[in-house]
Formats: structure tokens, sequence, C-alpha cells
């Protein structure tokens, strides 16, 4: 392996595990008292950490140091679920919410619904 896919690996792991954790850049840089444009450059692979900072990085966001070094395959595919699973129940969620405004609104103005939104010619 290249130190070109070493890091390309570890931008794409701290990628991964940052937006899993819900943390924008600002706010992991933040934590990590570095600045967005070295972050920035090490998510993408033009910068590379020291080992302190490398630790520093899997404290911030809860995992070991050599997690970070994983290639895409290898990590935790309950990871790849929970993020699935989010998205789906964030789906469901406001699907369930437009039916209810959508139900209230038909329910106070006495409609009924339209089943086709066709402009009739």
């Amino acid at each position: 392996m290249t130190e070109h896919e070493l890091r390309a690996i570890l931008g794409a792991n701290l990628k991964r595990y940052r937006a899993y954790r819900k943390l924008s850049q600002e706010k992991l840089a933040e934590k990590l008292d570095i600045s967005i444009p070295f972050l920035s450059d090490v998510e993408n692979g033009r910068k590379w950490i020291s080992p302190a900072t490398l630790v520093k990085f899997a404290d911030a966001l809860g995992i070991q140091p050599h997690e970070l070094f994983k290639p895409a395959e290898a990590l935790p595919p309950d990871m790849a679920i929970a993020l699935d699973k989010w998205s789906n129940e964030v789906i469901d969620a406001v699907t369930q919410t437009v039916k209810n405004i959508q139900d209230y609104y038909l329910e106070q103005t006495g409609e009924t619904p339209k089943t086709s939104r066709t402009k009739s010619p």
C-alpha cells in the first residue's frame, strides 16, 4: 500500500466517521483545536497528521486510532445500516407528517382528496 492510498483511506474514514457522529468540519476542528482548512486537507489526503493528532481524531470520533486506517469494506456494517435506517426513518416521518397535515386540512375544509393532479385539457 502506498502513502497516497493510506492518506486516501484515512481521509475517507475521517469523513465517514465525522458524518456518522453528525459533526460538521467546523465542530470537529473546534473540538480538536485545529483549523477547518487543515481538517479539509487531511480528509482530502493532502496533509498527513502526527500520531498525537491521530489519537485526538480517534478520541473525538469515539473510535480506536487503528479504525481510521481500515479500508471501507472493513468498516462496521452497522454504521451503514444505521445511516440507512436513519434516512428511512426520516423519510417515513416526513411522509406521515405530510399525510397528517393533508388529513387535517381535508377534515377542516370538508374537501375530498383529489386522486389526480393532472390538468384537464
